[in-house]
């Protein structure tokens, strides 16, 4: 057995059975290899960073990572933006990069890169396989990596005599890692400060998004009043009728300090302190007020839903919170308008639709506007790399076969990686595309006012902030990839459009035109 078909068993053996790929020359033992595994599911994917925001979307979904597969440096380097927002998600994922034979790396040649410093910006854990012999012991460490931390980015990379030579062995599944206990005097801390009468806030991120999480957070918040909130960039949050309400902080740093304002403590579980987008000349720096006190309840994320479990108890909270009740919203008439779009996906969504929100500055309201929607998954561009919604759709929706997926997209951040529309298709994934087809990069509008530079730009500037001269032909690149598309300007299309998603099979785009 060579180390190529040694870390396919591995995979297998960790439970690892779909493998978003772009390989290259050293990896062709390992796309042999995949040949002779049929529970192992090859993607093609035509460019590296729909690979890993394939991988990302499938690992939040299914809490469990995909590989991907991926050729050199240069190789990794077009992933690696993927793998930023897979960490901030945070979505398990484990990078196998072929690398050259280890006696060929002194050689000079032009595609000689150090894989490893490159990867290690964008990874959790990252190691070099030796030999054959090394390499399915090395795969169920990546795998017990990208298990860990409630979804981490593991990153093995494998010259390609260590793939071609013989000397694999079958080794031993990854061991589960050993479960940490909830720190009591975190707990404790965090009662106190919840109950001293002072403004709190419960800020919730990872795994304490899930429904019988944020069920155990609306105790809480019944039995201390204090506030429930998320930040921004959601991984994954379980949404909709019968579940808790969370608000989402926003991303600016203005809004943000209203949010914050009077607020004593705030309680992280699941999450880091949090931090506006960007810094901005003559603005504060934070979001809280001066004193603000910030209690961690887990270090380890995984544990935030224990540890919430753990507060409850500590409290007593016994009641359950106000979950959303539903709503009856209409769709509206007319012309297309950021909010018309946002308020027809709300209206006719299918029931456990999974959103996939990448619609940037046209979809902030989509939080208010989808309030007593139907229950249903919202998986954001967690990071802010562009590039994320269509290979996050892609990986969502070949790890949840049975769900449509309605992906939220904007017409600029669509072409980072567009490719992604092709391996929709090949796959037949049930994803449709909502493109706010504005013909610009409006979120540079707004960031223009929010530096200050706004009355200094001419026109040559502006052009630089403009999707058109030409306009970008979103159906003919549909077609083109073999995806379905249509053209819509009013909302009452849109909303049928929508709510096909239920019973539709293999992808569709829709431009949806604004002025």
């Amino acid at each position: 057995m060579n180390g190529a078909e040694a870390l396919t068993r591995a995979l297998l053996a960790g439970g690892v059975d779909t493998c978003f790929a772009n390989p290259g020359t050293s990896e062709m033992h390992f796309v042999a290899a995949l040949d002779r595994f049929e529970d192992m599911r090859p993607v093609l994917c035509l460019f590296e960073g729909v690979a890993t925001g394939a991988a990302d979307g499938f690992g939040r979904m299914v809490d469990r990572p995909a590989a991907t597969l991926m050729h050199l440096g240069f190789g990794l380097s077009g992933g690696l933006a993927n793998l930023h927002n897979a960490r901030k998600a945070p979505s398990p994922v484990v990078n196998v990069v072929g690398d050259h034979a280890s006696w060929h790396r002194a050689s000079g040649s032009a595609l000689v890169s150090d894989v490893e410093a490159l990867a290690k910006p964008m990874s959790d854990w990252v190691k070099t396989s030796g030999s054959a012999a090394d390499v399915s012991s090395d795969a169920a460490e990546a795998i017990a990596a990208a298990r860990s931390r409630g979804g981490q980015v593991a990153t093995l990379v494998l010259p390609a005599d260590t793939a071609w030579s013989e000397g694999g062995i079958e080794a031993a599944p990854p061991a589960p890692a050993p479960e940490s206990a909830v720190d009591e005097g975190a707990i404790s801390a965090a009662a106190k400060a919840l109950t001293s009468g002072e403004p709190a806030m419960l800020l919730l991120g990872g795994a304490a998004l899930r429904a019988v999480s944020l069920a155990c957070a609306g105790r809480i918040a019944a039995a201390t009043s204090a506030r429930l909130a998320t930040p921004y960039g959601i991984g994954r949050l379980e949404r909709g009728v019968g579940r808790v309400r969370v608000e989402r902080l926003p991303a600016l740093i203005d809004p943000a300090r209203k949010v914050f304002a009077g607020i004593r403590h705030v309680i992280l579980a699941g999450t880091g302190k949090p931090a506006a987008m960007f810094a901005y000349p003559d603005k504060p720096r934070a979001m809280e007020d001066p004193g603000t006190i910030f209690h961690t309840l887990c270090g380890d994320p995984a544990l935030a839903p224990a540890a919430l479990a753990a507060l409850c108890e500590a409290l007593g909270a016994k009641v359950d919170g106000p979950v959303e009740q539903a709503q009856d919203p209409a769709i509206p008439e007319g012309a297309l308008t950021p909010d018309a779009i946002l308020r027809c996906v709300a209206a006719a969504m299918p029931p456990q639709a999974i959103i996939v929100d990448e619609s940037i500055s046209a979809g902030r309201n989509f939080f208010p506007l989808s309030q007593g929607a139907v229950p249903h998954d919202y998986l954001q561009l967690p990071a802010g790399a562009l590039g994320n919604g269509i290979p996050v759709a892609l990986g969502a929706a070949l790890a949840c076969p049975d769900r449509p997926v309605i992906n939220l997209e904007g017409d600029g951040s669509a072409m980072y990686t567009v490719q992604g529309l092709w391996t929709q298709a090949r796959e037949q994934a049930n994803v449709t595309t909502i493109i706010f087809s504005n013909r610009r990069y409006n979120i540079l509008d707004a960031e223009l006012k929010n530096v200050g530079v706004a009355g200094e730009m001419g026109s040559r500037a502006r052009g630089m902030l403009s999707l058109d001269r030409p306009d970008i032909g979103w159906i003919d690149i549909a077609r083109g990839f073999g995806v379905d598309a249509v053209r819509v300007e009013d909302a009452a299309r849109l909303a049928t459009l929508i709510a096909s998603a239920a019973t539709r099979q293999g992808p569709l785009l829709i431009e949806a035109v604004l002025p």
